[in-house]
């Protein structure tokens, strides 16, 4: 019905990377272009869906697969989703991958390094994190693992937002994802 591809765009960075900056700009460039979308933001997240979660790595891993089973499910219903998550750990950004079919899951690196995302700290959370008030923080007392091989690579000391979108709209557009879907339904 909605005559499109569904896919995931799974933005994975560090806190302050600017992956939630990008996934809503990226988000409004997809629906000017007549696509249907949802995003998935780690905050938003973190205050409904996970709630009951906190930042061990176990609750981490569960974040995770939380999201990636909502992701697929919303991919079922025609949407392209946008994720955007810390995700720190590979094997978890794999388990979400292998949940959808070849081509449907494009990882995208948020690439910042730390001393830029901790001059960002919109929200205070490094500062925290080095006071010791703030436990299990990705980067500081808890690891960050670099993605090796992202469909997208995204350097923001190179790229602007808008650079980055127009990166990420560019690829999946070479790669076909933006093209109308078959139609497989048949009236009998």
């Amino acid at each position: 019905m909605k005559k499109q591809k569904t896919f995931i765009l799974w933005l994975t960075g560090l806190s302050g990377s600017g992956k939630s900056t990008i996934a809503k700009l990226l988000e409004k460039k997809l629906h000017a272009m007549g696509k249907h979308t949802y995003l998935l933001d780690g905050d938003h997240i973190r205050r409904g869906l996970s709630k009951d979660l906190g930042f061990t790595d176990a609750d981490r891993v569960e974040n995770m697969r939380r999201v990636a089973e909502v992701a697929k499910l919303m991919i079922d219903s025609g949407q392209i989703v946008l994720v955007s998550l810390i995700s720190p750990f590979t094997a978890e950004r794999r388990m979400a991958r292998a949940l959808v079919k070849d081509g449907e899951f494009f990882e995208i690196f948020v690439d910042t390094p730390l001393h830029m995302a901790e001059q960002r700290d919109p929200k205070g959370l490094y500062r925290k994190a080095r006071q010791g008030e703030l436990k299990n923080f990705t980067g500081i007392d808890s690891p960050y693992e670099v993605p090796l091989n992202p469909e997208i690579h995204i350097n923001t000391l190179r790229q602007t937002p808008e650079q980055a979108v127009e990166t990420i709209i560019t690829y999946i557009s070479q790669v076909g994802a933006l093209d109308n879907a078959p139609t497989d339904y048949v009236d009998s």
